[in-house]
Order: C-alpha cells, then sequence, then structure tokens
C-alpha cells in the first residue's frame, strides 16, 4: 500500500478564458472544481494506475466535500485529522488562447499543535500497514520547516518515505534519509546556488543531495526531460513528445509512478522509466484531471532511457 500525506489540501477552481487581458475584463467560458493537494493528487493517480492507496492528511471542517466526494469517486481510502476553518482554494486561469495557466494559490488555515500530534500519531499508525509513504506539497501556517522531518521520523522504522517539497522543508527533511526527493531544476538550482544547464550539470547537482541524505534524487526538468541518480548512476530521459493539454498535477502522476515500480522491486532504471512515463501522461489531460492509466501504458513505450553516468 502507498499512503499519501497532504498537509495542505485545496479546492482547485480552474477557469477557462478565450484570452487574458491583464487589468482588464476577461470573461469565463468554461470553470471546474476539484478537490485537490499534492497528496490527494498522489493518492489518486496511484489507484488509477492500479496500485493500493490510501490518503491522510489535515482536513477542515468547512468546504472539504468537493474532496471527500473525488476521493469516494476514485475509490481512495482516507484518513484525516480534523481542523477548525475552511479548506483553502486555488484558482488556476487557463488562457486558451496561449495555452498558459497562472496559478493564485491561497495559503491555507492554520493548524495547531495538537493538530500536528495527531498527524504524527496518524503517520505512526498507518506506517505500519503501508510500504511506502509520500510527504509531499506546501503546509499551512502552524507547521514549521521541520514538518516533514518529524513526521517522517514518526513512521515504522524502515518505511520508505517519497519526500516532494521545496525549500528549506527540504532541506530539513533530507535529514530523516528519504528514499526518494524529487525536485524540479528551479528548486535544485536554488538549493545549489548556481543555474543548471545541461543533463551533467543537473546530475551533478543532484548528488549533493545524495551526499545530503536522499537516497534517490529524480529532477523533473520540464520540456528539457528528466533524470535520476542514486549518487552514482544516472539516467536520463528527454521529455516525450505529445499533445500538452496541462502540467497540473503532472509531477504528482510521476510520483505516483515512481512509487508504483519502487513497490514492484523493479531496478532504478525501470523506476525511472514509470516515473516519466506517468509524469507525460500527467500532461495529457485538461485542467486538474490527472493521469489516466490508458495514456500511462500508452507512453510506457515510448520512454527512452539513457544512462548518463
Amino acid at each position: 500500500m502507498i499512503a499519501t500525506v497532504c498537509l495542505n489540501p485545496c479546492i482547485d477552481k480552474t477557469v477557462s478564458i478565450s484570452s487574458f487581458v491583464y487589468g482588464g475584463m476577461n470573461r469565463i467560458i468554461e470553470k471546474r472544481e476539484d478537490g485537490s493537494g499534492k497528496g490527494i493528487n498522489v493518492a489518486i493517480a496511484a489507484r488509477r494506475i492500479g496500485c493500493e492507496s490510501a490518503a491522510l492528511g489535515f482536513m477542515y471542517q468547512e468546504n472539504y466535500a468537493p474532496i471527500e466526494a473525488r476521493l469516494k469517486a476514485e475509490q481512495v481510502p482516507f484518513d484525516f485529522v480534523w481542523c477548525q476553518g475552511a479548506v483553502r482554494t486555488n484558482t488556476k486561469v487557463l488562457d486558451l488562447e496561449k495555452s498558459i495557466i497562472t496559478e493564485i494559490n491561497e495559503s491555507g488555515t492554520p493548524v495547531t499543535d495538537k493538530n500536528i500530534e495527531a498527524m504524527k500519531a496518524s503517520v505512526r499508525e498507518w506506517s505500519q500497514k503501508a510500504d511506502l509513504m509520500v510527504f509531499s506539497g506546501s503546509v499551512p501556517a502552524g507547521c514549521g520547516t521541520q514538518i516533514y522531518r518529524e513526521l517522517m521520523a514518526a513512521a515504522r522504522p524502515g518505511t520508505r518515505c517519497i519526500l516532494d517539497t521545496e525549500g528549506d522543508r527540504l532541506l530539513e527533511g533530507l535529514k530523516q534519509n528519504p528514499y526518494l526527493i524529487k525536485p524540479n531544476t528551479f528548486e535544485l538550482e536554488t538549493i545549489v546556488g548556481r543555474s543548471l544547464q545541461t543533463p551533467q550539470e543537473v546530475y551533478k547537482a543532484a548528488t549533493t543531495l545524495v551526499d545530503r541524505g536522499a537516497q534517490l534524487v529524480a529532477v523533473s526538468m520540464g520540456g528539457d526531460g528528466a533524470l535520476i541518480t542514486d549518487g552514482s548512476a544516472c539516467y536520463y530521459s528527454e521529455a516525450l513528445k505529445v499533445a500538452v493539454k496541462s502540467t497540473v498535477g503532472a509531477g504528482d502522476s510521476m510520483v505516483a509512478a515512481f512509487c508504483k515500480a519502487i513497490e514492484g522491486g523493479l531496478s532504478l532504471e525501470e523506476v525511472f522509466r514509470y516515473g516519466v512515463a506517468g509524469g507525460t501522461a500527467g500532461v495529457m489531460t485538461e485542467g486538474t484531471e490527472l493521469i489516466r492509466r490508458q495514456d500511462f501504458e500508452q507512453v510506457m513505450g515510448q520512454v527512452k532511457v539513457q544512462k548518463i553516468a
């Protein structure tokens, strides 16, 4: 089983307009709302590609229904720590003419120390039955930068933890030796303090995060592809040429596919192949729809992996 932890759930409100006018009138052509959050997305994506998954995390007593309904529709069990307040809303404005999405995200309702202790207890309980635990996304006020490190420490010893976050939360999390982390190029550049122009440069920078505690580092490079390293071997893949309908949730689909391969005991090369296929399939759906199994299986055979170290 794959248990995902979502500390900052949200309602993704996606509005489509013909051509965005900054400072002017914009009329909505179409809109949709989805219960979301990175951990929620990973649990759903994993379920869609054939994994057993469960969604954990904080949930708020107001406006939670779309998230609960979505998880039930996808047959993903959930176990939330209930908090006072409302689920935040993230607004995504899709410019149809330019195929550009502008995101306007709320921060999230604060949580209490009592909520955090309950979350640690939930992680401790679920780690007894989960093969993998995924900790991903932003956090609400009330959570310090050490929150993911503390939650991973609460898990059963030997639990393989995947961490998908950024900045100080990522650096703190590295102290708990996560099994896999997934920064993008910009996040990696921010950590190492320099621009990274080639796959070899990205690989060398990624190895510094292995030195700091990660067992595997996967780097999503957008249109430049992706790579993975365990500190010695490194595999790289160019971005597949597919019709990109939305990049929202693509990283979560990549993480879900990594989980499927890791849980299956596959080699590093195959773990990477699954991840690239998952991320690629994730951009082939509209808005916040997430990965479809048929797309994942279709692109799997198209992924070309190169060993560059």
